[in-house]
C-alpha cells in the first residue's frame, strides 16, 4: 500500500469521523454549563485555538460558512467566555467522547502512535486553524488521544484543502457549493447565494483536490508499512464504534 492509497483509504473517514464531537449531546452540556449555545460552542470551541481574534480572522480560517453566520456565534459567545478557554473546554469534549465510545477499540495505542507520527511530519505553515490545533496539548488515555488525533488529522486536511481551494482559483463559497451542494443552509447560505457552477469552476476543484494531495502527503509519507497499517486499522476501528 503505498501513500496515495493509504490516504484514498484513510481521509475521507477521518473527514466523517473526526468532527464526531462537535454537536455531540455530552459537548452540548459542557457548552450550556458554560453559558453557550451549542453553535457558540462550536465556533468559540472550534476557533477559539486563533485566539481573542476578530470574526473575520475566523471567517478566514473556517472558508465554508457565511461570514454572517460565523460572525454572530462568535461575538455573542466570546462576551461570555474567553476564546481560548472555550477551546479547551470543547477539545476536551473530543477526549471525553473518545473515552466514553473508543474503549474497546484494538490496537489504539498502535493507531496513537501512527497518527501522532503523521501529524508530527505535517508541515503546518500557511494552516493557522490546524496549527493552532495542533499547539493544544492532548490526552494522555488512548481513547481520549485517539479522538483528538482524528480531529487534528481533519483540520490538518481541512485547512490544506482551504489553502488550495484559493490557490486554484476558487473562493471557499463556491468550492462549497461544488462539494457540498446538500448542505448549503446548514452553513448559513441561502438560495440566493449560490455561485454560478461551470466546467471552469469544476476543473478548477479538480485541481484543488490534487493540490490538498499535494499538501498533505509527505505528512502521510512518514509512516512505515506498520505505521500505515495501524493507521487504517485504528480509523476503520474508531468509525465503526462512533457509529454505534
Amino acid at each position: 500500500m503505498d501513500t496515495d492509497e493509504l490516504m484514498a483509504s484513510v481521509c475521507p473517514v477521518i473527514r466523517d469521523n473526526g468532527w464526531a464531537y462537535y454537536f455531540a449531546a455530552e459537548t452540548d452540556e459542557v457548552g450550556k454549563g458554560l453559558g453557550l449555545d451549542l453553535l457558540q460552542f462550536y465556533f468559540l470551541g472550534r476557533g477559539g485555538v486563533l485566539g481573542d481574534v476578530e470574526a473575520e480572522v475566523v471567517v478566514s480560517a473556517f472558508g465554508y460558512f457565511n461570514p454572517e453566520t460565523v460572525r454572530t456565534s462568535w461575538d455573542a459567545g466570546r462576551r461570555l467566555v474567553a476564546p481560548r478557554a472555550a477551546a479547551r473546554a470543547h477539545f476536551s469534549c473530543c477526549a471525553a467522547l473518545g473515552r466514553s465510545r473508543l474503549g474497546e477499540v484494538p490496537g489504539l495505542e498502535e493507531f496513537c502512535a501512527a497518527a501522532g507520527a503523521v501529524n508530527a511530519a505535517a508541515d503546518y505553515v500557511g494552516l493557522p486553524l490546524y496549527a493552532g490545533f495542533r499547539a493544544e496539548p492532548l490526552a494522555a488515555d488512548p481513547p481520549g488521544r485517539a479522538l483528538q488525533l482524528m480531529a487534528l488529522l481533519r483540520e490538518l486536511r481541512g485547512s490544506a484543502h482551504l489553502l488550495a481551494v484559493r490557490a486554484s482559483g476558487l473562493d471557499a463559497r463556491t468550492a462549497h457549493a461544488i462539494a457540498r451542494p446538500g448542505d448549503q443552509a446548514l452553513f448559513g447560505w441561502s438560495d440566493d447565494d449560490t455561485p454560478k457552477i461551470g466546467p471552469v469552476q469544476r476543473e478548477a476543484m479538480t485541481r484543488a483536490e490534487a493540490l490538498t494531495d499535494a499538501l498533505v502527503r509527505p505528512a502521510y509519507d512518514a509512516l512505515d508499512r506498520k505505521g500505515a497499517d495501524a493507521l487504517r486499522a485504528g480509523v476503520e476501528g474508531i468509525a465503526a464504534a462512533l457509529a454505534v
